[in-house]
Order: C-alpha cells, then structure tokens, then sequence
C-alpha cells in the first residue's frame, strides 16, 4: 500500500511539473551560432590590400561585400545584409566598440576606388581589427572587446554588443565567479 502511495506520488507530480516545462515563450529565437575565427584564416599582406593613400584596407567578397578597415579605428562592411534589422546594408564599428546597422544611400566605401576581392577563407588584419571571409561567411571581430559582427547567407548580426565589466545583470559581479 506505502509503495502504491509513492508510484502515485511520484506520478502527480511529474504530471504537476510537466507544464513547467512547456511554459516556455515558443517566439524567443534561439540563440545566433558562435561566429567564425577569423583570426584561424590565413592573413594576407595588409599593403596588398592599402587604399586612400595607405589610411585603410579594402577588400570584396565572393558575394558582392565591400568591407574596409581604417587605420584609425574604424570597419565595417556594405552590402546585402540578411536578415539585417530594417533592411540595413551596412554594419560598422570601431575598436572597442560594438558595431551596429545602417542604411547607406551608397557605398561609403567607393571613395576608395577599385576593391581588390579578398581570396576564400583568408583575412585582412590591423592591430585589433580582423575581417574576412570564407566564400560564404564574412567576418569582423575586434580582439580588443571581443565585438564584431557576422554576415552569413541566412542571417546578420552583431557579436558581444554587451560589455560585462559595463553593462552586467543586477547581483553580479565579473570579478567574482
């Protein structure tokens, strides 16, 4: 009879604790993929690549990106952006800095004249500053904050946008694990 007891304990309660489970919100997307090391591509050499009187490097990909790292901080990249919020076409930002969108008129990076394409599965790299692309992804990260942004057939979006010596949930405390 005990033993009867505690089966059906244990059943109620599991049936009890099921729709826990199942309360989770169904519109949260999932989580964007870990973003590619671009710093595991093979670098090319960066004078190669010198535009606008050696003050930046420019380079396209296979997919029609125009991508710019300038030597004063600043990198981004123009183009089909998908899935980029409100039809952005250009996502830029600056060393320690996250990237973010925007809507470009044209391609800011025309004033730079003739873009050599970058060749599948190599890297342009400035101090901190590594983008680049393997045919199909394309990449920008800055090793100084670990921020960036990824551009893949399916989606785009920007890597470490929140700093957690800065910007941390209430309670927590990065020096203290």
């Amino acid at each position: 009879m005990l033993s009867r007891t505690i089966v059906l304990g244990a059943m109620a309660m599991a049936v009890v604790g099921a729709p826990a489970v199942a309360a989770a919100d169904p519109n949260e997307p999932p989580p964007p993929p870990p973003p590619p090391n671009v710093n595991g591509w093979a670098p090319v050499k960066p004078s190669d690549y010198s535009v606008l009187g050696d003050t930046a490097y420019a380079f396209t990909t296979p997919d029609g990106l125009s991508c710019m790292i300038q030597r004063n901080g600043g990198y981004g990249c123009f183009g089909a952006l998908p899935g980029a919020p409100e039809g952005a076409n250009l996502v830029s930002g600056r060393i320690a800095q996250a990237p973010g969108f925007a809507n470009a008129g044209g391609n800011p990076f025309a004033v730079a004249g003739e873009i050599k394409p970058l060749p599948t599965g190599s890297r342009v790299s400035y101090k901190t500053l590594s983008c680049g692309t393997d045919g199909a992804v394309t990449s920008c990260v800055d090793s100084k904050n670990q921020a960036g942004f990824v551009i893949s057939p399916g989606a785009t979006w920007i890597v470490g946008e929140v700093n957690p010596l800065v910007d941390r949930p209430e309670g927590t405390n990065p020096y203290f694990n």
